[in-house]
């Protein structure tokens, strides 16, 4: 079972993102404060359940939650900063957005800006070890998958409903078929580059 926090005596906040390496749509980052000594017998890196495990999950976080906010970059800002800082950027935003200030900060991954003069730890597969953590992966991709659902009925060609703008081999033959979209992600390798070779 994960941790419930890291330090007992400090309001802590979980915070991770999802949609880093898509080529099409947005960055979204999530912070989470839950109860102290929070449990779940399910709860884990969201790369780890089922859609359907999500769903009920980001219900159950939703109502569970001390607090808890979601926040969205852009393409075209991605585009403009890298995603990175992007990544980092949707962070803050969501940090921001709680109504109850954390005093600590537990971040997904081995990257971060400090956030205000609130003190962090990064940690590499932090989804996998505390709750929050875990729990802020849950709501960021289910609000992106959500978000990228949505879009696939403007352009359906790409696959977004499966994919949810992840290169897959479809994705990318979708792109040279039919182009980009103003969804896509200009910065990022978007076609097929593999060379063919002629026999």
């Amino acid at each position: 079972m994960l941790k419930s926090h890291l330090y007992k005596n400090l309001i802590e906040a979980g915070c991770d993102e999802a949609g880093r390496g898509c080529l099409a749509g947005p960055v979204v980052a999530a912070a989470v404060i839950l109860p102290k000594n929070f449990k779940h017998p399910v709860l884990n890196d969201s790369k780890k359940l089922s859609s359907k495990q999500r769903a009920i999950l980001k219900d159950e976080i939703l109502n569970m939650a001390i607090d808890w906010k979601v926040a969205f970059i852009d393409n075209n800002e991605i585009d403009e900063m890298n995603i990175l800082r992007a990544s980092i950027k949707a962070m803050h935003i969501a940090i921001e957005g709680l109504k109850k200030e954390p005093q600590f900060l537990l971040i997904d991954g081995n990257r971060f800006y400090q956030y205000k003069k609130v003190d962090f730890k990064t940690i590499i597969k932090g989804d996998s070890i505390f709750f929050s953590i875990a729990a802020a992966s849950i709501l960021a991709k289910t609000f992106r998958d959500e978000y990228m659902e949505k879009i696939h009925e403007e352009f359906p060609y790409y696959g977004w409903n499966k994919n949810k703008g992840y290169p897959t081999s479809f994705h990318r033959n979708a792109i040279e078929k039919h182009g980009i979209t103003p969804y896509h992600r200009k910065s990022f390798s978007l076609f097929n580059t593999q060379m063919k070779i002629d026999f």
